[in-house]
């Protein structure tokens, strides 16, 4: 199946052979779907707190992180091209001749029409009309001329902006008096409000493309300058960009290597469950993640401050308790009582129900279960009403007779199974990508994150390439499978927490406005 050139190629990207001969075998046998048991809501493993449990969350939280270390984590690789997919299509379809007027004939929220008709209130907006003037042209009489492919090739083009080739955090999400902000810099500001650690040092960590690495320096090093002046706080951002060795080879329709017209291998970027190696290499108390595109201007933004500080006191009080048990349990110095009150501990506070099995467990049995059943790494995830917005939602799953929290996206559910289908019918709240992760164990060692992965949740997706049809695979999703055997939190937060920019006509609604 492979030739001494391929070897070489797999050696060059740290990828070994057995696992290239594993990830085809996985194509052929191809990723079975989720048994979903019920969908997490309120009182069935989804908290939802009241006022006095939120503040006394908020107060645990500011007075812990006088003594803890932090980091805010933002996968932020990746051109933002999808954010203009319309637009593309729009200019290509323009130079081909069709009328502009019937291509504008739809005035959907994300249609062109409403991009060209709004264009004015975006961030982006001032740059654009200046680099039009410096190519000697006027924006608004290009607009009244019906010239848009020229607007556009000015916008998405290396020719002028070339938003539909830079990453979202290089983009200008959000207006204010003082001019536009990127999306990137926004992250800097929710990092000073909450990610800070007891010596004022704010850190974050960027995933970022390598052909972006510099663009993202550049603007690493010019807002540490702005912030560390605002702030009086030292700023330290690291960036990682998603591994060569994590990145999966593609097939073509027959499950054979798929082949380049070199003759070389295909591999294609394992999705962003790739990035549990990147986050693997954090050693920090509390990790926040949040995407790259999930950010609020300054006028919603007090919600997010509090509620991240809520997600974080509970991921310290809980831990905190897990801690007292593990430590507990590592002496197996401990009463009867105590291992009941941890499993009671388990089911009520980690939705980690232990059946009737328990009842015919000598003590040690009971101990080690659990000891395994504790000491994992933590995440604390919030959750919002499912108001319609795209997004894996928060389910209890069973497999090999063990029910679990985890998060789910709608290609690893059966839809031709009518029960699984009624169960993802009465989900109430979908995951918007907010979470806060504990990665340190009771004795303060750094778990293996990889230790905590499950394998069988990868997905497959038929794209193409040269014209030729191919299967492609990702890894199990970074708030999915690589996260699946972690103890798991939902918890409630208020939509106001939750902003995503997926197209560009997103930046007009009123939350980023």
């Amino acid at each position: 199946m492979f030739q001494e050139s391929d070897l070489d190629q797999l050696k060059e990207k740290g990828i070994s052979k057995e696992l290239v001969e594993k990830q085809i075998a996985d194509f052929k046998r191809g990723y079975d779907f989720v048994n979903l048991v019920s969908a997490a809501t309120p009182d069935n493993g989804l908290k939802v707190l009241d006022e006095a449990d939120a503040e006394a969350l908020v107060h645990l939280f500011e007075v812990e992180m006088q003594s803890r270390t932090a980091v805010k984590f933002v996968p932020a690789s990746g051109a933002a091209s999808r954010m203009f997919k319309a637009l593309f299509e729009f200019l290509e379809k323009i130079k081909s001749g069709i009328p502009a007027a019937e291509l504008l004939s739809d005035k959907g929220f994300n249609s062109p029409w409403n991009f060209f008709n709004s264009i004015r209130k975006f961030a982006f907006y001032p740059q654009l009309k200046t680099i039009l003037e410096e190519a000697g042209f006027s924006l608004e009489d290009l607009l009244l001329e019906e010239k848009y492919d020229v607007i556009l090739e000015y916008f998405l083009t290396p020719k002028g902006l070339n938003y539909g080739n830079l990453p979202k955090g290089l983009l200008l999400f959000h207006s204010y008096p003082e001019g536009g902000r990127l999306a990137l810099e926004e992250h800097f500001l929710e990092g000073w409000h909450y990610a800070s650690s007891e010596n004022g040092i704010v850190k974050m960590h960027f995933t970022v493309s390598p052909e972006h690495q510099e663009l993202f320096r550049i603007e690493f090093d010019r807002l540490i300058k702005k912030y560390e002046a605002l702030s009086g706080m030292k700023f330290v951002v690291e960036s990682s960009i998603q591994k060569p060795s994590t990145d999966t080879i593609a097939v073509d329709l027959e499950n054979n290597p798929f082949r380049n017209a070199d003759g070389s291998l295909l591999f294609r970027p394992a999705g962003h469950g790739a990035l549990i190696e990147n986050l693997n290499e954090l050693e920090e108390d509390i990790i926040f993640i949040k995407n790259i595109d999930n950010i609020a201007p300054d006028h919603l933004r007090n919600d997010t401050y509090y509620f991240k500080k809520v997600l974080g006191g509970l991921l310290i009080q809980l831990q905190s308790q897990i801690f007292e048990y593990l430590e507990l349990l590592d002496e197996a110095n401990l009463m009867d009582d105590d291992l009941e009150a941890m499993r009671d501990f388990a089911g009520k506070e980690l939705t980690q129900y232990i059946g009737n099995e328990w009842d015919s467990m000598i003590r040690m049995e009971k101990i080690d279960l659990l000891y395994t059943l504790f000491n994992r790494p933590i995440r604390v995830c919030g959750m919002v009403k499912n108001e319609g917005e795209p997004g894996g939602g928060p389910f209890l799953v069973e497999k090999d007779g063990q029910v679990t929290l985890q998060i789910v996206e709608g290609s690893q559910i059966d839809m031709s199974n009518a029960k699984q289908v009624e169960i993802l019918k009465q989900s109430t709240h979908f995951n918007p990508v907010d979470l806060v992760c504990g990665v340190r164990d009771f004795q303060d060692e750094k778990f293996d994150l990889a230790e905590f992965v499950d394998p069988e949740t990868g997905f497959i997706s038929i794209k193409s390439k040269d014209g030729r049809d191919l299967k492609a695979q990702e890894l199990p999703g970074l708030w999915n499978g690589a996260m699946a055997d972690w103890i798991t939190i939902f918890v409630e937060v208020p939509i106001t927490t939750f902003s995503p920019v997926k197209t560009i006509n997103d930046l007009l609604r009123p939350q980023h406005q």
